[in-house]
């Protein structure tokens, strides 16, 4: 079963075609058109500009999807297409999902609307997930129900899975994501964009115990919800009263850095153990985060959860994983006529 994905929610222009069999799935292929360096200027996602990259790029991404992954672009042996719906930017939806509905017709097929948060969750899914490497693991004995700890730009989500397609929300962000927090922190110290990189590369110059002390935002509250605006907040206030910052720069980055991951961690085992889960799942842009991943996977063990993360080229966004979620939606015969196919910027989870 061929299913082919298109991704377009932010900035990443994104085809992939996947095939499944049972409850293993492969990637035939995932080409990945990036706008991060015209956005690096803006210091930020322009939606228009973005808008107008999606345009240029949507068909010559499909077109080379298709072709590595050995299927004819005029009538390729696909089964169905799964689009990204929502959540993001308006614009930059509408153009694949304009571009899945006019395939969908053309060729006959069914089409799957797809949440990206759920895609992103999918990820995990991926047979290469199978191979324990460092960059990538999943257990052999993975088991529902299962904590998904969310980790992006846009979000920042503890979501409990009982199973394939049934999800609940038991915490989220009250303002601002991690990874909103690693852009903005990012610009205040004025290293670069996106954040969570240049930040994570910055953190690893810095091997001592940290002299600097950031607050930990809502680690001892007791629900699972997150706060990152004050942490924002913080590491301004502490590099205003600081004149020599600049030369700091890694150390105020690896302490910034630890004061997230220390509450994302915190949250996802506390809530792992009230909802005695059998498995803990990293995802998101974030979870490329090398020392989330590390120390994360670290706790989990240490805790007897199982444990299950992504390969680094599925963490941000792709095609790859719209078109695993588009295949086990398929089985659930989870369909949309592509007349009723619509975006919705700011779709629920």
């Amino acid at each position: 079963m061929k299913i082919l994905g298109i991704e377009t929610s932010c900035d990443e222009t994104a085809a992939a075609v996947a095939v499944g069999d049972g409850k293993s799935v492969r990637i035939l292929s995932n080409i990945v058109s990036s706008q991060i360096e015209i956005h690096k200027k803006y210091g930020g996602v322009v939606p228009e500009v973005a808008a107008r990259e999606h345009v240029l790029n949507i068909l010559l991404v499909v077109n080379e999807a298709l072709k590595k992954a050995g299927l004819n672009r005029k009538k390729p042996e696909l089964d169905a297409i799964a689009v990204t719906i929502g959540p993001g930017l308006i614009t930059s939806l509408i153009t694949g999902i304009e571009t899945a509905k006019s395939l969908a017709y053309a060729w006959n097929i069914p089409i799957i609307g797809i949440n990206h948060i759920e895609g992103h969750i999918y990820a995990n899914f991926i047979e290469s997930c199978a191979n324990n490497t460092e960059n990538t693991t999943r257990d052999k004995n993975f088991e529902f129900p299962a904590i998904i700890l969310t980790v992006s730009g846009g979000h920042t989500m503890l979501i409990l899975m009982d199973d394939y397609g049934k999800f609940k929300i038991i915490g989220e962000t009250r303002d601002d994501a991690a990874g909103e927090a690693f852009d903005k922190a990012a610009k205040m110290m004025e290293i670069g964009y996106p954040g969570g990189p240049v930040i994570s590369t910055e953190a690893e110059k810095y091997k001592n115990k940290s002299e600097i002390h950031l607050p930990r935002p809502m680690i001892n509250s007791d629900n699972f919800d997150f706060s990152f605006s004050g942490l924002k907040t913080a590491i301004r206030y502490a590099l205003e009263d600081d004149k020599n910052w600049k030369e700091k720069t890694p150390e105020y980055c690896a302490e910034f850095q630890q004061a997230i991951i220390d509450v994302l961690i915190k949250k996802t085992i506390s809530a792992s153990n009230k909802f005695n889960v059998k498995t803990i799942m990293l995802t998101g842009g974030v979870s490329a985060n090398k020392e989330l991943r590390k120390q994360l996977k670290e706790q989990v063990l240490e805790n007897n959860f199982k444990f299950s993360m992504p390969n680094l080229k599925y963490t941000t966004d792709n095609a790859a994983m719209i078109a695993t979620a588009g295949y086990f939606k398929f089985l659930r015969d989870e369909f949309t006529p592509w007349q009723n196919l619509k975006v919705n910027c700011n779709l629920e989870f």
